[in-house]
């Protein structure tokens, strides 16, 4: 049977370790900085990766290392979307939003106009481009720098372009250092970074996501 790849929830972690255990038997486990290795009777394996790693130590005392409890701690965590003409910057307490705030820029779409006016074109593209990104960056300045010292962590999403030039601003180096540490988290796949889109986004950075493989019993 192929791997699957699932993403659980910190709140649901136990019990689906639980259920992993029912179905597959006894279970034991290797844990190390970036993930928790769970290996059942019959053979099934589920390989844990930390969220927010390192895992701080195998806890011996402690279900899974300490897996469980690690996943489930609040963090302070700062998430910066952008996309060419939009822009989305907040601070999660865990799963709560502390503070955000969500722009847009008109940026145009391309054109298949050629000669100079496609060079105009070209031109005022990217002249609202560098408005749009420059407006993100004082937005992140205003939003997220404030909390820069108590962050654990700076998750980004969007076009990795686009926040890599956002983040090269001079006064966001803090935050551009600590999404550097942050790199074992995901960058997320978002669409236009609105409201809706930010409020979503724990889902996914809080998720462990579980490389699930199960024994082929048709045999």
């Amino acid at each position: 049977m192929p791997d699957r790849v699932l993403t659980i929830p910190p709140e649901r972690l136990a019990a689906w370790l639980a259920g992993f255990a029912r179905r597959h038997g006894a279970t034991t486990h290797r844990a190390g900085p970036g993930a928790v290795v769970v290996e059942a009777a019959d053979g099934a394996v589920a390989s844990c990766a930390v969220p927010f790693p390192p895992l701080p130590h195998d806890d011996a005392a402690a279900p899974y290392g300490g897996l469980i409890a690690h996943a489930a701690r609040d963090r302070r965590v700062a998430v910066l979307l952008v996309r060419r003409g939009g822009y989305a910057a907040g601070v999660f307490h865990g799963a709560a939003l502390v503070t955000s705030k969500v722009g847009s820029r008109h940026v145009q779409g391309r054109t298949a106009a050629g000669g100079q006016s496609q060079q105009r074109f070209a031109r005022r593209r990217e002249k609202q481009a560098r408005e749009a990104f420059e407006a993100a960056a004082d937005v992140a300045a205003r939003v997220l720098l404030p909390h820069a010292a108590e962050l654990d962590a700076v998750v980004t999403g969007g076009d990795r372009a686009a926040v890599d030039h956002v983040l090269a601003d001079r006064r966001l180096t803090a935050l551009a250092a600590l999404r550097d540490r942050s790199a074992g988290l995901p960058h997320l796949a978002v669409p236009d970074p609105k409201r809706v889109v930010l409020d979503a986004t724990p889902a996914t950075f809080r998720a462990v996501r579980i490389t699930l493989s199960e024994p082929d019993i048709t045999g």
